[in-house]
């Protein structure tokens, strides 16, 4: 069998986004998973872009999740598997702030130390979809495809703010963790088996704090958590 190809240590941030938070699709919810281009440079902090808000900060946000990137390539893939659907025409669909081909799941992983920009930043987590995903694309059930399929894209926690532009490189300066690609890690975090000693592996890694707890939980428990409030939705649960 031929080896993959290693991923490029640099790839062209392509497009950058940001959205500001604005009613969503149920009542009393906000959103601000509809991201539009940005040409000119943009300040990044410990929480972000500058300019970019979440719609709910309990889940969305915050350091460990500054900012969400989410490969160009599954662009292609989705169109395959949904169709023509015009959130596909342009980067954003996902409510990603980096758009970007050459890295994903498979060759990102946790830890990995990213030069973006004069900014440094780290790979923190995965995605875990919820259900917005479905209400924006109109797809009942987006949100649970996007986490069978691996395509969640990834989030960056900021280590040194800086500033950033899209058609600048990001660039791979440290990767301390090579054995744990994200594709690795979500396995497990998305799978209804409880192996013990893989969790505890992945309890032994620098993991961000809700996928710690959310491992350690189902260790102390022996049982997977109940996927569905964070898939379906308070509207869809409410109404089972």
């Amino acid at each position: 069998m031929t080896p993959n190809k290693p991923a490029p240590k640099t790839v062209m941030l392509d497009t950058l986004l940001t959205g500001r938070a604005v009613p969503f699709s149920r009542p009393g919810s906000l959103s601000a998973i509809g991201k539009t281009p940005v040409n000119g440079p943009l300040q990044i902090t410990v929480t972000g872009l500058h300019s970019d808000e979440q719609g709910d900060l309990r889940v969305h946000g915050g350091v460990e999740k500054a900012i969400h990137h989410y490969p160009r390539e599954h662009y292609l893939a989705w169109q395959q598997e949904l169709g023509e659907h015009a959130l596909l025409a342009e980067p954003g669909a996902f409510g990603e702030n980096f758009s970007a081909s050459g890295w994903t799941e498979n060759t990102v992983c946790l830890g990995d130390r990213v030069r973006a920009g004069t900014a440094l930043l780290e790979v923190s987590q995965g995605r875990m979809p919820c259900w917005k995903l479905s209400d924006r694309f109109g797809v009942a059930d987006m949100a649970l495809r996007v986490q069978q399929s691996g395509r969640t894209g990834w989030y960056y926690r900021v280590l040194e703010p800086g500033v950033v532009q899209a058609r600048q490189p990001l660039e791979l300066e440290a990767r301390p963790h090579p054995e744990w690609p994200l594709a690795r890690l979500s396995a497990v975090l998305f799978s209804k088996d409880v192996d013990l000693q893989v969790l505890c592996d992945c309890l032994a890694l620098p993991l961000a704090s809700s996928w710690r707890r959310t491992l350690e939980r189902r260790l102390e428990k022996r049982q997977v958590e109940d996927w569905n409030p964070r898939l379906l939705g308070p509207v869809a649960r409410g109404s089972e």
